[in-house]
């Protein structure tokens, strides 16, 4: 379903035209087949080639009164061709061509969104070696937890990215299948070879085997893969929603001159893109539910898929492609707010190195429930009446008694969580 999302690149496969060229592909491939065994004249073949047509508007006019588009499609190609036509479709069932032609549009649709994916990836890696260093609070439920790097957190998403681009080639693979096989598959009125020279013609593989359509579990890995991808653009995406939030501050998505953020209240920067992002992320979901009931038809077909299918596969490749250019526009334009990320990270007084003095106290000789119970009060009470919880441990007994004023020194060190960032980075980025 063509909407306001798409991109003329995608737009274009998904169109009306398209559609049927790939059926009119499919139709001549057969028909070189079947001159290639002696089945139809080779100057048949030569005719059909240089008369065939097609007319969109036609075909839709035929339609109307066929309810049946292939054969709309057929009998504007006859329009076309003349005596030759009887040719055409020599041997084929629709879904021979229809399926075909749909794993060819598939095809050029994830050839498109894997350059997409390689696109965000290469973004996301150059942000996340930029920022390598830059320290950050880790959230754990929204708490602060440890210290980590703001880079670290993008080289986890390039790695997810590597992983989706490795999924969606796989999809690729799985869907780049043809079937010219007849009614119901055991190639009753058409010989095999028929199958094997469109297929190749039209750089797919035969499916190994099938029955009036090709199984429905390609297609739903496929969108499920889709589903996938866009679950991980949610992912990145709520995370930035969350620190572009008033009380963190230490990123924003791009806000370009001109923008407004609120008709009521001038100071908004709202992060829109991501938010969209998010809602779009829900409706690929949506259509792998879809994708995923479309598995079972009726013995060796009936078309509960089919209506569904004109609906979904177009818009969940449309929907992903525009996901994945505005959210490589928010990365590419991505402002980072360094200061607020170091405010951030002392917000605690110091509350975060609490696990580093546990272990140096059992390292010390405490039991882990005696080190837990020392270091847990200090850090409530700090917590509770706004105290500073380095103060609080270099002023405890239990503590000083264990570990020298040196020991305590180097525990709360920022740089000491940073040691391992580039042994991480170098097994992501090889």
């Amino acid at each position: 379903m063509i909407n306001r999302y798409t991109l003329p690149e995608m737009g274009s496969i998904w169109s009306e035209q398209n559609k049927f060229q790939k059926w009119l592909d499919v139709e001549i491939a057969a028909c070189e087949a079947n001159a290639s065994i002696g089945l139809i004249p080779e100057e048949a073949v030569k005719v059909i080639k240089q008369k065939a047509a097609f007319d969109v508007d036609r075909i839709k006019e035929i339609e109307k009164e066929t309810n049946h588009d292939v054969i709309a499609f057929t009998t504007n190609l006859a329009e076309n061709i003349g005596p030759e036509s009887r040719y055409v479709h020599f041997g084929l069932t629709s879904s021979d061509v229809g399926d075909t032609a749909l794993c060819l549009l598939l095809k050029e649709s994830a050839s498109l969104l894997l350059k997409d994916v390689e696109r965000l990836s290469k973004t996301v890696l150059e942000k996340a070696l930029l920022y390598k260093d830059t320290m950050a609070i880790g959230r754990t439920h929204g708490i602060h937890a440890e210290p980590t790097t703001f880079g670290f957190k993008l080289l986890l998403w390039y790695a997810e990215l590597q992983r989706d681009l490795a999924r969606l080639q796989k999809a690729k693979e799985t869907i780049s299948v043809g079937k010219i096989s007849g009614a119901v598959g055991t190639f009753g009125n058409i010989d095999p070879q028929i199958e094997a020279h469109v297929c190749k013609a039209l750089g797919l593989e035969p499916a190994p085997i099938s029955t009036q359509v090709l199984q429905r579990d390609r297609h739903a890995e496929f969108v499920t893969t889709l589903a996938v991808i866009a679950s991980s653009l949610e992912k990145f995406a709520t995370e930035i929603r969350n620190l572009q939030r008033t009380d963190l501050n230490e990123v924003e998505e791009p806000f370009g001159k001109g923008q407004k953020g609120s008709s009521a209240m001038p100071h908004k920067k709202n992060p829109i893109t991501c938010e969209r992002v998010t809602g779009l992320a829900r409706v690929i979901r949506g259509y792998a539910v879809t994708s995923l009931e479309n598995v079972a038809l009726w013995h060796e077909r009936d078309i509960s898929h089919s209506g569904a299918e004109r609906v979904i596969l177009a818009d969940a490749c449309i929907l992903l492609d525009y996901m994945l250019h505005i959210f490589n526009r928010v990365m590419e334009g991505l402002v980072v707010n360094e200061k607020n990320m170091k405010s951030n990270l002392d917000r605690t007084g110091g509350l975060i190195f609490s696990g580093k003095i546990l272990l140096k106290l059992v390292e010390k000789g405490y039991t882990r429930e005696e080190a837990y119970k020392i270091v847990q009060s200090n850090a409530m009470r700090a917590r509770n009446n706004d105290e500073n919880f380095k103060d609080l441990i270099l002023g405890d007994d239990r503590v000083t008694q264990k570990l020298e004023i040196t020991d305590i020194e180097k525990i709360f060190d920022y740089n000491r969580y940073l040691r391992n960032i580039d042994y991480v980075f170098d097994r992501v980025v090889k």
